[in-house]
């Protein structure tokens, strides 16, 4: 394999990473007059193709991946596969002349990988979205629960506390709390609020307050000191977050510094030296 395709392949792999980060924040974005956003025309637009070219089976767990990235542009599970067949379809097309001039061999393998990649990569998209909805909410997680701590031993009732806390802190994580209260004061039930909102809050932490609430409900437990020790674990696992990255920082600063600064410093050098030996 030459340099030159090992080249084509890492700018390939780039840009379809470079997508998938694009097609994330496209989707986050907030609509702030009430019309749809280009992305989410774009998506309409994606469904109807892949309907009217027919959309496969939906893969087991795509309903699970589409809760946990919080239902992008209110997007179903059949939606969702029509996107994906339609991908796959546009990037046959449209990337498929390109993928026929490569040299050698190499056709017969980027002319099939096209479909698979524009298949896959919806469901990449998802797992962007739970990746950093899940950050978001491990960053609110300690300072909600010392919140909803305070509000239960003040008294409140938890679906109460739950909607406090929710309405008077922004965030992802606060908003599914007041969502589940609104949900529980309409009258629905509550071990059912409490597992649709642990699935669609893919933090860990939320699992477990989801949990800690319905064995309060069931069996009467304090809740009280459940909930400050899964405060001061969040914050524990929150600080360790914060140590990872920052040993994981190092090695890529000093990436840099071999790959940018050291060559630059040696080509000043040398062309002071070129400079010198020339006078």
């Amino acid at each position: 394999m030459t340099p030159a395709v090992v080249a084509a392949l890492l700018a390939a792999a780039a840009a379809a990473a470079g997508v998938v980060e694009l097609g994330a924040a496209r989707m986050e974005a907030p609509t702030a007059d009430g019309r749809p956003t280009r992305a989410a025309r774009l998506v309409r637009a994606l469904v109807a193709l892949g309907r009217r070219i027919g959309a496969p089976a939906p893969s087991v767990g795509l309903a699970e991946r589409i809760t946990a990235a919080g239902s992008p542009l209110g997007l179903g599970v059949g939606e969702v596969a029509a996107v994906k067949a339609a991908a796959g379809a546009l990037a046959l097309v449209l990337g498929g002349p390109l993928a026929a001039s490569l040299p050698g061999r190499l056709p017969a393998v980027a002319v099939p990988a096209l479909p698979l990649a524009g298949f896959l990569g919806p469901d990449l998209i998802l797992a962007r979205l739970a990746h950093a909805r899940a950050r978001a909410m491990e960053e609110e997680l300690p300072d909600l629960l010392d919140l909803l701590r305070v509000s239960v031993e003040a008294g409140l009732a938890v679906s109460r506390a739950l909607g406090e806390v929710g309405r008077g802190h922004g965030g992802k994580l606060a908003a599914e709390w007041a969502a589940a209260a609104a949900q529980i004061e309409l009258g629905m039930p509550r071990a059912r609020v409490l597992d649709e909102m642990a699935a669609r809050c893919p933090a860990p932490g939320a699992a477990s307050l989801a949990t800690a609430l319905r064995r309060a409900e069931r069996h009467g437990a304090p809740l009280s000191e459940t909930l400050a020790a899964q405060a001061q674990e969040a914050r524990a696992a929150r600080a360790r977050r914060v140590r990872e990255r920052a040993a994981r920082a190092a090695p890529k600063i000093q990436l840099v510094v071999a790959l940018l600064l050291v060559p630059s410093v040696l080509m000043m050098v040398a062309a002071a030296l070129v400079a010198s030996l020339a006078r």
